[in-house]
């Protein structure tokens, strides 16, 4: 019961790497807040996490839209008090050619998976630096470090979420608040797995530069996010 007493909120829980942090969160004891824009999928992982005993709370909240963040975040504050521990998880794959790609399709891309994250930090920070205390996770991604043919600009986001991530480190330490990333390479959400499943090939390719010979599981990296929470 590490968390105990704490209240955890995690953007993009109601699946994948997000769904095992909320539910790795619950078991450590922490009050646990997620959004999503998936209302189904989130208010069946809410009624099951209850269902089990666990303190959760459910909120669609697309986190792309900062009035919508916003929103959200008093929701979860009302419900649980301020948030101790924040996880910025929510995001998406993006593949563009940078010449064919819009202006409007950038923008709805980077609000998701970079300026999201900031945005996040602004609404916790408060009440973290008034009590001294607080942590925040950005899950990154492998493709800020190494990357693969196509996937612009999918690698430029999850590079600048260690730049923010480092300086929001630098900057909040002094309030004693700490903020780290997590850089999953291949995990095997229902999203990866829908990928091999339409690109059979892919996975004997992925596994073949894999140093343990496997991928990771979402609960593995959710061990890992919490760690730092």
């Amino acid at each position: 019961m590490k968390l105990n007493g704490q209240h955890i909120f995690v953007t993009g829980g109601a699946d994948g790497i997000g769904a095992a942090c909320v539910l790795d969160a619950a078991t450590e004891g922490a009050k646990v807040s997620f959004c999503d824009i998936n209302v189904e999928k989130g208010k069946a992982f809410e009624a099951e996490l209850i269902s089990k005993g666990f303190e959760a709370f459910f909120i669609k909240a697309d986190v792309s839209n900062m009035d919508d963040y916003t929103c959200g975040h008093a929701e979860v504050v009302k419900k649980f008090g301020d948030v101790t521990g924040l996880i910025s998880n929510a995001g998406r794959n993006a593949y563009f050619d940078p010449v064919e790609m819009t202006e409007e399709q950038w923008n709805d891309f980077m609000n998701l998976d970079l300026k999201s994250v900031w945005v996040g930090a602004k609404l916790v920070l408060p009440a973290m630096r008034k009590k001294q205390k607080g942590a925040i996770v950005n899950i990154s991604s492998i493709h800020a470090r190494m990357s693969y043919p196509n996937y612009f600009p999918y690698a430029a986001a999850k590079s600048g979420i260690l730049g923010l991530t480092r300086n929001l480190a630098l900057d909040e330490g002094k309030h004693n608040i700490r903020v780290n990333a997590v850089l999953p390479g291949f995990t095997l959400t229902a999203l990866v797995e829908n990928y091999f499943v339409l690109n059979p090939e892919k996975r004997a390719e992925a596994l073949a530069v894999q140093p343990m010979g496997r991928m990771a599981q979402p609960s593995e990296i959710a061990k890992i996010g919490r760690a730092h929470v």
